[in-house]
């Protein structure tokens, strides 16, 4: 018995197999201009979470221990020291400078880490073969670190708060640059994963990149105090400015203005964005 489709013309069956379904135009695809594909951006930023999630030990219990030990060490030094002119005190000033400073090497390596280990492994390549355009992988990327470091910070002032008393002047300010400077520094984590080879290199980058850039950005001291050179080179730093906008949510009181501490982060936040994205679109050093 002769099967139908073997009567029909080879010509019209080849233009049938190889027209577009209906509807098919209206489908999202995703990576295009004006469509996301969320659940490929949820999946990536979940996979992100619960990969530092499984060590909580080391990225979340490791970190708090860190900072409180360095906390011990300063009040038992400088409690007595008057930072601000007023009623500040030295606590009330170096909590939320402690607390910025943990979540922002912890957003730093989060993203570090992830991209390095994904090169070292081979996983990359999965990675990049998904449906996933450079602005989802840089956004998923992006949240889960922020997401560690609101983590890391979170338990830090649940654990100091009752012993300190610490206030709150303005929670949007303190959210704002909690956010934002996680975001910022889990970008420079991107770019410093794409950019090392091994574990060294990003060893390198925290060492010689974000450790000065936290240490002289007025954590410990206002820059009122430091000579004037090395207070220009503070005012310089971008570092400088999510920490004072996060300490004046705090104590009310700013070494800079409040509006170009904002500025200074979304301007940061905008073009450390697109530059990740472009070295994403382009596969520098994660395509061969």
């Amino acid at each position: 018995m002769t099967r139908p489709d073997a009567l029909a013309d080879p010509a019209e069956t080849a233009r049938h197999l190889s027209a577009e379904p209906p509807f098919s135009r209206y489908v999202p695809r995703p990576g295009l201009l004006g469509r996301v594909n969320w659940l490929g951006l949820w999946s990536l930023y979940l996979r992100e979470v619960r990969r530092f999630a499984s060590v909580w030990a080391q990225t979340l219990v490791g970190p708090v221990v860190t900072s409180l030990l360095l906390l011990a060490v300063l009040v038992l030094v400088l409690r007595d020291r008057q930072i601000l002119s007023g009623s500040v005190s030295f606590l009330e000033f170096v909590v939320p400078g402690i607390v910025m400073m943990a979540m922002m090497q912890n957003a730093f390596s989060n993203t570090a880490s992830t991209i390095l280990i994904s090169k070292v492994q081979g996983t990359m390549d999965d990675i990049l073969m998904a449906p996933l355009s450079a602005t989802e992988l840089v956004v998923a990327y992006s949240l889960g670190a922020a997401t560690r470091a609101l983590a890391v910070g979170a338990i830090l002032l649940a654990v100091i708060a009752p012993f300190v008393g610490l206030g709150i002047a303005n929670a949007g300010l303190i959210l704002f640059n909690a956010v934002f400077a996680a975001l910022i520094m889990g970008l420079l984590g991107l770019i410093a994963g794409l950019w090392s080879e091994k574990m060294d290199h990003v060893g390198a980058a925290q060492s010689f990149v974000v450790m000065p850039l936290t240490m002289l950005s007025g954590t410990f001291f206002s820059i009122e105090r430091f000579p004037e050179a090395l207070r220009l080179v503070a005012q310089l730093n971008p570092v400088f400015y999510m920490i004072d906008g996060f300490r004046a949510g705090f104590i009310g009181r700013s070494e800079a203005m409040p509006a170009l501490n904002i500025v200074i982060l979304l301007v940061l936040t905008v073009g450390l964005g697109a530059l990740v994205i472009r070295l994403f679109h382009v596969g520098y050093k994660i395509r061969t």
